[in-house]
């Protein structure tokens, strides 16, 4: 395992420093980071080279194709709650004395400790392959092909496909002020299916999506694009026949693995340590107090290996670990960076993460799930008299002071007589996510995962997430529908 972490930093040596056109050397670049951090309370320099590409399918031909590459730098200091971020596009000497210079600017006289360098680790989440690179380019567009192929030959209804396929590998380098190093090599892929069907003068679609930490060889597996297919033109086929969604306050009994994007959105980001740092959250000052339900246990865990939201060491150079935030109903910590953690006086969890070298680090989720409970979905479903089954979730809003959220369901069914109905269309839930985690009263016993295709934004940076769930019942949440009465 040490020579894989040795190969890490290799790779990347050879990426930042060992290039014919490479204007910075390895020492160098340490050496200039441990002067421009010197007196600083923490802070490290941030090197990132990705490769990443997209491809398009609509009506039967690749709209789009795109490839990209990016290198750079990103420097930080940090002197109390003071941060001083400078990055350029270029990794050069020159580029990094004018950031050192900038960021000086934070340390105003004070004469701060240098935090320890994070904990080692031996821990491989997933593999080191260039996804980008290891398929050719007709593979990916035949694949493309024969999504469409086998949606149109699926179901004479089907009047339109839509499909993206997109990966990326990214390679980073942490090198702190007393010369520690890290490195990462980080593949990721995710295919998207969108079906349209039509049919009596309607139309409705369904979308379907998976992708992860790996290379392309899962998605080119008929199984995992023949199923992703099928399950988009499942979906459209239930809105094809959907009714109007009731209103009204009632009970909501939510589908395992996808659903948890509610509680990622509406209660994960309340549990950020800036947040709580700063006394913003709705969950200020509830540490050690009950927040939540018996029974209702939310962890983030970037440990899964291969999965979208996992990382071997965050983007401050900090392994990933599994965080226990709510166990059975109580508040027991929040999710952190290196800088939030040290202004609370606790130990960083492995969640700084940054969208690119451009951005600075913030505590961020990874896969924010909630752990499985005691009752089988058909009890659940059988406790409900009048009520909403939704199984997936579109968009949503949710304000972080307040906690409020609304959310649209992509697919959702009535629940009458404690058996699944109707399926309805237009459905949104409206609550608020500290009062929302008192009122569930089940939990049940198959927590599920995402597929693979969750994308987290804060503050203007995007980051892969991956959620999960078990079913999971609440009473007298807000159902806004589209029935006229």
């Amino acid at each position: 395992m040490e020579q894989h972490k040795v190969s890490h930093l290799d790779t990347t040596d050879r990426l930042f420093f060992g290039r014919p056109d490479s204007l910075l050397d390895r020492d160098g670049a340490a050496r200039m980071t441990a002067a421009a951090l010197a007196g600083m309370d923490d802070g490290e320099l941030f090197l990132e080279y990705r490769e990443s590409e997209a491809l398009a399918l609509e009506d039967g031909r690749i709209r789009s194709a795109s490839f990209d590459t990016a290198l750079g730098f990103g420097l930080r200091a940090v002197a109390g709650e003071a941060v001083g971020y400078a990055h350029a596009g270029e990794v050069s000497e020159a580029a990094l004395a004018r950031a050192a210079e900038t960021v000086r600017g934070v340390r105003s006289g004070q004469d701060g400790t240098m935090d320890l360098a994070p904990r080692s680790t031996n821990a491989r989440l997933y593999a080191d392959e260039n996804p980008v690179a290891a398929v050719d380019f007709a593979a990916k567009a035949e694949l493309l092909a024969r999504i469409d192929a086998h949606a149109r030959a699926r179901d004479p209804r089907v009047t339109q496909v839509m499909a993206t396929l997109a990966g990326e590998w990214q390679a980073v380098q942490v090198i702190r002020a007393d010369g520690v190093r890290v490195a990462d090599l980080r593949p990721l892929v995710r295919l998207n299916i969108t079906v349209v069907v039509g049919a009596n003068g309607r139309r409705e679609s369904g979308t379907h999506g998976t992708g992860g930490r790996h290379g392309y060889a899962l998605l080119l597996d008929p199984t995992t694009w023949q199923g992703a297919v099928d399950e988009a033109l499942r979906q459209a086929l239930v809105n094809l026949d959907a009714v109007a969604a009731p209103a009204g306050e009632m009970e909501v009994v939510l589908g395992p693995g996808w659903p948890g994007i509610l509680l990622h959105e509406a209660i994960g980001h309340g549990l950020e340590g800036d947040f709580n740092r700063k006394k913003t959250s709705a969950f200020s000052g509830l540490l050690g107090q009950r927040i939540a339900a018996p029974g209702v246990t939310v962890v983030d865990d970037g440990t899964l290996p291969d999965r979208r939201g996992s990382l071997t060491v965050d983007d401050e150079g900090t392994p990933s670990g599994r965080t226990v935030m709510i166990e059975d109903g109580i508040l027991k910590g929040f999710i952190q960076d290196r800088q939030n953690a040290r202004l609370m006086g606790v130990a960083p969890t492995g969640n700084g993460r940054r969208q690119s070298f451009a951005h600075a680090p913030m505590p961020r989720m990874t896969n924010t799930i909630m752990t499985g409970g005691a009752h089988a979905p058909e009890e659940i479903i059988a406790s409900v008299e009048r009520g909403l089954y939704a199984v997936n979730f579109g968009g949503g809003q949710v304000d972080i002071t307040s906690g409020k959220f609304v959310f649209s369901a992509s697919e959702a069914y009535l629940i009458e007589g404690g058996k699944i109905g109707a399926a309805v269309k237009g459905a949104t839930l409206i609550g608020n996510g500290p009062d929302a985690l008192t009122k569930v009263t089940m939990v049940g016993n198959d927590p599920g995962l995402d597929p693979g295709i969750g994308t987290c934004g804060k503050n203007g940076q995007g980051v892969p997430v991956g959620v999960g769930q078990p079913t999971l019942k609440m009473r007298g949440l807000t159902v806004g529908g589209t029935a006229v009465r």
